[in-house]
């Protein structure tokens, strides 16, 4: 007999996911097995299980604070959005295709016995489950066929929280507005409202809150103070990347996230942002760029469309000016594979054809539709250039990337067979790219690998990334969380303009910043203990007590 309850929103970034993370972090802490669960999640922000599974940051980050290991089948369907009018599509962790609106409104009713198959299983193994909507669930045009919102709560019978966002105003209508627009049914499933993000004395609240509660015959369950915790978000709305192309804030080192129009895991970075002489920055514009210590190119949804942006918006070239002042430009994943000279994309996997690449590193790209999809552990190679002193650090990540990157060779035009390529798509031949070669003056010089790693799934071992004077790449996501490689890297940046960093800091000590792991518990218990006294706890139980799932 499992219990569970729901945490609703009024709108995006209403703060779902850190409520029901703090919800998972209460639960375990008085001693339930708990696990999150999200239907349907949208996000450019993806993880690797353990056995090589994708799905959403935020069911990682709530598994995190439930204690346990993510799982699949608390994020069954996941999309990523490639274009503006399409996703793809992730089905158990799987890449099931590409889909615009249209058609995975169609298609998504069809999902339902899996998700609750999911849900079910989940429900065998665990005492209390967390589920998170999405978006709002007064989204009246995408109520038919719901599998995220009411949908899903009236299929496993779960009591619903909503929460409201009171700094973005007009908290009382969010509230009032999104259960009026509620079925009869799915009304009767509402059991609590939660007013979050509150900033000032809450006494100022007690008369609206004291009518919302008369109005909408349900308790207001918690008022949330807006809480400054430094955990993962997962989508476009997240602060920092609110703050692009702020002026810079004059610490000691300066770090630019090049912030693409198909950014993705740019959680990657956070763990720079727990340094205090480092101030990293997301920037869209050449003009923001300034003169950063290092500059970053993440990971990409849609590597060839972000690579068309760079040089059309002005940012390639002013990337370029960059390297050639010396500083390190370092690429992740789709950023890795931008740094090089080709990346084609025969079985258009993206947009089809061939796209010319930055030319930093002498590799090429052949995108297939097979998504690699592995964790991985290793050690940093021997490099060239600044950044030499992260030879021998070991790392562990994850891989997760559609295509093969390799060392260019002359017949950079074959096609993923082996053969000549002349297709319609293959625009480029091989004497034009040895003659653009020539002209620009790019490195044709092997490189150095990055990292060796090993696939922890089948224990292969090979090569990964590249280095190449003071530009690197790799395609593990998480190496910059590997102890101590984010405080060697801003210590190396500080070193080469006469600082050093201090050794501890305001918000614990050095090696704390530099343990990701320790660091997020230690965050978990901060968000536990924030809404223990700010939620009416008792109440939460005993609306959590009417869930009994037969």
């Amino acid at each position: 007999m499992v219990k569970a309850i729901m945490i609703q929103g009024t709108m995006s970034n209403a703060g779902k996911s850190l409520l029901a993370a703090g919800l998972c972090r209460i639960f375990r802490q008085d001693g339930y097995r708990v696990a999150p669960f999200k239907s349907q999640n949208m996000a450019l922000n993806s993880y690797i299980t353990a056995d090589g599974l994708e799905m959403g940051r935020a069911q990682v980050m709530q598994a995190e604070a439930a204690g346990i290991e993510p799982d699949v089948r608390m994020n069954p369907v996941l999309l990523k959005p490639t274009t503006d009018t399409g996703s793809q599509v992730i089905v158990r962790g799987e890449v099931l295709g590409d889909m615009d609106a249209r058609k995975y409104f169609s298609y998504k009713r069809s999902l339902m016995p899996m998700i609750l198959e999911s849900y079910r299983s989940l429900a065998s193994e665990y005492d209390i489950i967390v589920i998170e909507g999405a978006g709002s669930p007064a989204e009246i045009n995408l109520k038919k066929d719901d599998i995220v919102n009411m949908g899903l709560a009236k299929a496993v019978g779960a009591p619903v929280l909503l929460a409201g966002d009171i700094d973005r105003g007009g908290v009382f209508a969010q509230l009032l507005g999104t259960q009026m627009l509620l079925d009869p049914d799915e009304q009767a499933l509402l059991k609590g409202f939660i007013i979050n993000k509150f900033r000032g004395d809450k006494t100022i609240l007690d008369p609206g809150i004291a009518m919302l509660e008369e109005r909408g015959g349900i308790p207001v369950v918690g008022v949330v103070p807006y809480m400054q915790l430094d955990i993962d978000d997962e989508d476009s709305l997240a602060p920092q990347l609110a703050q692009t192309n702020r002026s810079p804030a004059g610490k000691p080192v300066e770090i630019a996230v090049v912030r693409i129009p198909h950014l993705s895991n740019f959680t990657d970075f956070n763990v720079f942002s727990r340094i205090p002489e480092v101030d990293l920055r997301y920037v869209s514009r050449p003009d923001a760029l300034g003169d950063p210590d290092m500059v970053i190119l993440p990971g990409s949804k849609n590597t060839m469309a972000d690579l068309r942006w760079l040089r059309e918006s002005g940012m390639a070239a002013a990337v370029d000016e960059m390297r050639q002042r010396g500083r390190v430009i370092f690429g992740v994943c789709g950023g890795y594979q931008m740094l090089g000279r080709w990346i084609a994309d025969p079985d258009r996997t993206e947009e089809g054809g061939t796209a010319e690449g930055l030319g930093y590193l002498n590799l090429e790209t052949v995108f297939s539709s097979e998504k690699r999809r592995t964790r991985v552990r290793g050690r940093i190679g021997n490099l060239p250039g600044p950044l030499q002193a992260l030879g021998g650090m070991e790392i562990e990540g994850y891989e997760i990337h559609m295509g093969r990157t390799e060392a260019a060779r002359r017949d950079a035009c074959r096609s993923a067979s082996g053969e000549p390529d002349v297709s319609p798509d293959s625009h480029i031949s091989c004497e034009s790219r040895e003659n653009a070669d020539i002209e620009s003056g790019k490195t044709t010089t092997k490189a150095e690998a990055f990292c060796h790693i090993r696939d922890l799934r089948t224990e292969e071992e090979a090569p990964d990334g590249a280095a190449w004077e003071n530009v690197y790449g790799t395609y593990v996501h998480g190496v910059f969380d590997a102890p101590g490689v984010a405080r060697r890297i801003s210590q190396i940046l500080a070193e080469r303009k006469g600082f050093m960093l201090a050794q501890g800091n305001e918000k614990g000590t050095g090696a704390e910043a530099e343990n990701p792991l320790t660091y997020k518990e230690v965050q978990y218990d901060l968000l536990a203990e924030t809404l223990r006294e700010h939620l009416d706890m008792p109440k939460i139980y005993k609306i959590l007590d009417g869930s009994m799932e037969s």
